[in-house]
């Protein structure tokens, strides 16, 4: 009887990556919406209480297989994915995400200055500081926590911003559009470079050891033109405008018009340029992130399908070893923005990346590579996404299905072009 049990769900789930493949484009685009939608509440819902709490990145991570991911609750995928319970009709559980940010940024372990760091431990946010992630390495019998974990991206603060400016739209309680602009002014004041003037990747390493990034990441200087363009028109802020400028200035500096496509951004001296590398979040958030947009930056769909498609789908890297659901998604909600028709195929392939507990995998793959390192101590390019059940692929396919474009807080409607 047990495995019987065992074997429905299971069934179920064949089923439906069967009747995926046979259903027209917008019952795939429904069916999606309906099942990522449902696995965000489920998540949020399993939360104890009513009060602060975020989402583990990785909910179905078997015990002992990545000791370093497990109820790790990352900044970024929690703000995509309340932002997408937002899309989803779920606003109470998107206030309690970023209620949790607001706790965590003014209840630090250590610093005072109105950070957050770029992840937390997952579940109710309790208690008189917000809990760091970590796991006890019984080889050394010494408690562990991963560097980049305990630092502070840029980009992730400036999403952070976006969820805080979703909840605002809501609610119209000034406490979260205060806590975005705070975010933006941390940004502001640690991580602005010059020679280009841009915003760096923010600081890495533990506590005691935080180094500061001095690349810089067109993604990143995306997140925050867009937050700071609606955090300033709300509060009437002049620096967030100033701020806004300086970031659109980076990111259309990195259009690359010999070969149309958008440069991921510097290395690590924050001046010579990146050339070889190419991430396809930096390609098509920008036809999100900016409305109108240049029309010629419509060109870059030619290096997308060139240079990311991977079956169906499409990858994180150039000449990508797999698909990148995530990155799947975020280019089904951009061909949204541009008008383009998203194909059959595409949603179909985004249906059929669902668990047995409701979230898709991060990649149909075992393992994909991205060409980018976690932080400054690797050796290697050592950041990869896994076959495992994910936060920010289910919340960004979620926003594609329900058409929904972050950036804006809004439906996706085709961008209007810029002479």
């Amino acid at each position: 009887m047990a495995k019987r049990h065992l074997l429905l769900p299971i069934a179920a789930l064949l089923l439906g990556m069967i009747a995926s493949e046979r259903a027209p484009a917008a019952d795939a685009q429904q069916l999606l919406a309906k099942d990522t939608c449902a696995a965000l509440r489920t998540a949020a819902a399993s939360v104890p209480g009513q009060g602060p709490m975020l989402l583990p990145s990785y909910p179905d991570l078997p015990p002992g297989k990545v000791p370093a991911l497990e109820n790790v609750a990352f900044v970024y995928d929690n703000a995509l994915a309340g932002i997408a319970l937002t899309a989803c009709g779920d606003p109470a559980h998107a206030q309690r995400i970023a209620d949790a940010l607001l706790f965590a940024a003014t209840h630090d372990p250590s610093f005072h200055d109105g950070r957050l760091r770029n992840a937390y431990r997952g579940g109710p946010m309790t208690g008189d500081k917000a809990a760091l992630p970590g796991y006890w390495q019984s080889a050394g019998n010494y408690w562990s926590q991963d560097p980049y974990q305990t630092g502070t991206a840029t980009g992730n603060s400036a999403w952070a911003a976006l969820l805080l400016l979703t909840v605002y739209d809501h609610t119209h309680d000034r406490r979260y559009l205060d806590g975005a602009t705070a975010q933006l002014h941390w940004i502001q004041a640690h991580t602005l470079g010059s020679a280009p003037p841009a915003y760096e990747g923010g600081v890495f390493g533990y506590d005691n050891a935080q180094r500061q990034q001095h690349w810089k990441a067109t993604e990143h200087n995306l997140d925050v033109y867009a937050a700071a363009t609606w955090a300033g028109r709300e509060s009437g802020d002049a620096a967030l405008v100033r701020q806004a400028a300086i970031a659109k200035g980076f990111v259309t500096s990195m259009w690359d018009a010999s070969q149309h496509r958008f440069l991921v951004g510097t290395l690590d001296d924050g001046k010579t340029l990146s050339r070889d590398k190419s991430g396809i979040d930096a390609q098509v958030w920008p036809l999100l992130a900016f409305n109108p947009h240049p029309a010629e930056w419509d060109h870059v769909w030619a290096w997308v399908e060139s240079q990311h498609r991977s079956g169906d789908g499409y990858g994180y890297r150039r000449q990508p070893d797999g698909v990148w659901t995530e990155g799947t998604a975020q280019v089904a909600t951009a061909m949204q923005a541009s008008g383009k028709p998203v194909p059959d195929a595409l949603w179909r392939l985004l249906v059929s990346q669902r668990s047995t507990a409701g979230m898709l995998y991060a990649t149909p793959q075992e393992r994909i590579a991205t060409d980018f390192a976690i932080g400054p101590t690797s050796t290697e390019a050592d950041f990869f996404y896994y076959h495992l059940p994910h936060l920010g692929a289910t919340a960004w396919a979620a926003l594609a299905a329900k058409a929904w474009n972050p950036f804006t807080g809004q439906s996706v409607t085709p961008a209007h072009q810029a002479p």
